[in-house]
């Protein structure tokens, strides 16, 4: 009975600790872009000043504070929005189920010609890496 109650209390200790550890998915996002417009220099969702390396995300499947890394750069999950959490250009312009299901992820850029040029440039689902804020292997 001892031996069946500490492998038992052993699994749940490593249930625990695997969770606490793996902090980072790779998940497919449909790539939005914004920026400063009609005097919009902050977060709607927190009131936090945007940066380029700022992104818009639905916080319930990505914490605000996670590192999201694109192929070319990481940015910092600060920002939300209506479009981004109803995911409309994901369902919208998905031609597979993957892509119809896949989250919005809206990147923030400092101009419009930097993210018209950037989204000109790059796929419009893209696989991401997600690493929590507070992570283990938090590595920008």
């Amino acid at each position: 009975m001892d031996t069946k109650f500490l492998l038992t209390t052993l699994g749940f200790a490593f249930l625990f600790a695997a969770s606490a550890f793996a902090r980072e998915e790779s998940l497919l996002a449909r790539i939005t872009v914004y920026w400063p417009g009609e005097g919009q220099l902050r977060a709607c969702s927190n009131g936090a000043r945007l940066r380029a390396g700022h992104c818009a995300v639905d916080p319930k499947r990505i914490p605000y504070g996670s590192h999201v890394v694109f192929p070319d750069a990481t940015c910092i999950a600060v920002d939300s929005g209506p479009a981004v959490v109803n995911r409309k250009a994901a369902r919208m312009t998905g031609r597979t189920i993957s892509q119809r299901n896949a989250i919005v992820i809206d990147r923030f850029f400092e101009s419009k010609e930097a993210a018209l040029s950037w989204e000109s440039r790059h796929p419009h689902f893209i696989t991401v890496r997600v690493v929590s804020a507070g992570s283990r292997n938090e590595s920008p």
